[in-house]
């Protein structure tokens, strides 16, 4: 699914899967190799709720953008593969979208950008 994140820096343009079901969240990006940097996965959450992330059995590093329900990004956290230290999002969240480590510092993307996908 195309997702797009307005930035100072301009448009970004993610091709991302969606964690629509529990079984997909658990799994999420869990024993994959690599990610593109033009890649992600969406985690979304109806109604908006206070969730935490951990990278148990997930081999990559990883940007975990929590997102607002207005679209606006709350929180940005890196995260070290394999840490099951829970990464917090901060507040209630309709979305979290995962990056390559990196990608969102790489791209000058902050907290207060909008990210806009199909729900």
């Amino acid at each position: 699914m195309p997702l797009t994140i307005h930035s100072a820096s301009g448009l970004h343009r993610f091709n991302v899967e969606v964690a629509r079901t529990p079984a997909e969240q658990q799994a999420g990006l869990m024993f994959r190799k690599s990610l593109g940097g033009d890649q992600g996965m969406i985690f979304p959450y109806d109604p908006p709720q206070n969730v935490a992330f951990w990278m148990k059995n997930t081999l990559i590093p990883l940007d975990m953008v929590f997102i607002r329900a207005d679209g606006t990004i709350a929180r940005i956290a890196t995260a070290k593969a394999l840490d099951e230290t829970p990464v917090p999002g901060g507040e209630p969240v309709a979305a979290v979208l995962e990056l390559r480590a990196g990608r969102a510092s790489e791209l000058g993307i902050r907290e207060g950008d909008r990210v806009e996908w199909r729900r």
